[in-house]
């Protein structure tokens, strides 16, 4: 059996990412703690073709940041500078905190959107890096049917 960090690192380097193996690999992910999250990270997303993928990067997304769980910055953005900064248009105008929320059956750390019906759920690949699934009312929002698939490493 292929461990999960090489099931991960598959998927995230493919091409294209089925999003029934995505979910496989989720399934066998660990949950995460609110206090876990804590910190800078860094983000990417699977090639599951994804109209967030675009958007992320016209908005030059570089990953998330949770001050604490009630002070978390989802769109942490590189401006023209190079310099990073918290997008509050690109957010709905407000960021978000952590909360241990309950999806697919099992309780782990959620990023709940200020301003937006969107969560964040995050499970464990290692230490340093998380599998990401946005859920919530995303058709009534932006006429997104599916879930939007990502990752997230600690931002040294």
């Amino acid at each position: 059996m292929t461990d999960i960090r090489t099931r991960f690192d598959g998927l995230r380097t493919a091409e294209h990412a089925d999003p029934a193996d995505l979910d496989a690999l989720w399934s066998d992910l660990a949950t995460v703690e609110v206090d876990e999250m804590l910190g800078a990270w860094r983000g990417g997303d699977f090639a599951t073709g994804h109209v967030a993928s675009a958007v992320l990067e016209k908005v030059r997304w570089h990953g998330k940041r949770f001050d604490s769980p009630l002070e978390a910055v989802p769109l942490v953005c590189r401006d023209e500078n190079g310099e990073l900064y918290s997008n509050l248009a690109a957010g709905g105008g407000g960021e978000a905190s952590l909360w241990p929320v309950g999806f697919r059956g099992e309780v782990t750390a959620t990023m709940v959107y200020d301003k937006l019906p969107v969560l964040d759920h995050f499970k464990k690949v290692d230490a340093d890096t998380v599998m990401g699934i946005m859920n919530g009312k995303l058709a009534t929002t932006f006429g997104i049917d599916d879930l939007y698939y990502f990752w997230l490493e600690r931002d040294a």
